[in-house]
């Protein structure tokens, strides 16, 4: 994994830098934020260290500057312990937060948990399923390289389900996903299936499957 540290302490980097590669890591440094986003444009940066005090620009600034165009986990180091800058930080996009001075270990340790954290929520853009095609970018569905119209709450209903195969979903789950918001009448997920297994050919519950008395799943098999 490759690691952007963005600090003007070279003696903090230098540590980092021998602590992270130890754990295997290769480590880019960068001594203000240009230096920082000259390496994002050019190398492949797998986490980002950042400290809010730059000389040339503030972290803070700097952080959502990055967010503009990458989503690369990043965890904010600062001398600040207030919790204003805490909550800052996290509006402005940080992963994490973490004060000087900082245990090494930890900070390992976070990146490690960060790092499990999001690639345990990735989620796959085109699922293949049989017959069955779903594109999540471009928010299509194909059956035998047909294309299916279905309205956005079926696609994101087909979408849940058949990126986790096998798992079962309550109704109450659905509609909280789904719609955003608490559920007010469950009968809605049975109407919006119905609609859903028709429009998909799905008379035979080869893909959507119920599981009477709790909800729906998608066909593992």
């Amino acid at each position: 994994m490759n690691i952007l540290v963005i600090d003007d302490e070279k003696l903090i980097v230098k540590g980092l830098t021998n602590s992270l590669e130890q754990q295997n890591y290769k480590v880019y440094p960068a001594y203000n934020g240009a230096e920082a986003l000259a390496t994002l444009e050019k190398e492949k940066i797998d986490f980002i260290i950042l400290d809010l005090m730059l000389p040339d620009i503030d972290g803070m600034i700097l952080c959502k500057k990055i967010r503009e165009n990458h989503n690369t986990p990043i965890l904010m180091l600062t001398a600040k312990d207030g919790d204003y800058d805490k909550i800052l930080g996290f509006e402005f996009g940080a992963d994490d937060y973490m004060t000087k001075p900082f245990n090494t270990l930890e900070l390992i340790a976070r990146i490690k948990a960060i790092t499990r954290r999001l690639e345990s929520q990735k989620e796959n853009i085109i699922l293949s399923l049989g017959d069955l095609v779903i594109n999540k970018d471009e928010r299509k569905v194909y059956i035998e390289n047909k294309e299916i119209e279905l309205t956005q709450k079926e696609f994101d209903m087909l979408y849940l389900l058949a990126n986790s195969p096998g798992r079962v979903f309550t109704r109450e789950e659905m509609f909280n996903q789904i719609w955003e918001e608490e559920p007010f009448d469950v009968r809605t997920i049975d109407v919006h299936i119905k609609n859903l297994r028709e429009k998909i050919g799905d008379k035979e519950q080869k893909y959507i499957l119920t599981k009477w008395g709790v909800g729906y799943y998608f066909n593992k098999n």
